[in-house]
């Protein structure tokens, strides 16, 4: 799937968007951690830490960087993307170990065309990353800042 590049009003609240599953290695778990976030849990498979909390897991911020980095190889917003004013609802559900395999599947929520800018808008939307389980080990609610195909052109009032 992907290769969408939608515009701010080609969005509806309901729209949902599912991407292709990527296989988590110990190398990626391990060499994200020791760059961004060294706890042993992260990085070492026979920490006792680690071991006491049923093996090696990925950092919530490697889960986060996974998930938006399928969102955004999807394609659904690429041509339109301008920025992000946050993240909101950010929870982290279950552990991300090697060898699990994560899709995301996002959700709409709501879409609004800025009346100070009406050649962009906001779309926010629901992201869950699930596991080959069907398990979510993660969700957020994030406002997308998106152009509009028309440029706003609609919204404007005659000369």
């Amino acid at each position: 799937m992907g290769g969408y590049d939608l515009f701010m009003e080609d969005f509806a609240p309901g729209d949902r968007f599912v991407t292709e599953g990527e296989t988590v290695t110990e190398s990626q778990v391990i060499d994200f951690a020791m760059q961004w976030d060294p706890q042993p849990y992260h990085t070492n498979a026979r920490h006792p830490r680690t071991v006491a909390q049923g093996g090696l897991m990925a950092s919530g911020f490697h889960t986060v960087c996974m998930t938006f980095r399928q969102f955004q190889m999807d394609g659904a917003i690429g041509a339109a993307a301008l920025a992000s004013p946050g993240i909101d609802k950010l929870r982290w559900l279950k552990p991300v170990r090697p060898g699990d395999t994560l899709h995301v599947e996002s959700e709409v929520v709501s879409v609004r065309r800025f009346e100070s800018k009406p050649d962009r808008g906001a779309v926010t939307m629901e992201h869950r990353t699930i596991n080959q389980d069907g398990e979510a080990v993660f969700s957020c609610e994030c406002t997308h800042i998106l152009q509009c195909r028309d440029g706003g052109e609609e919204r404007r009032s005659p000369a």
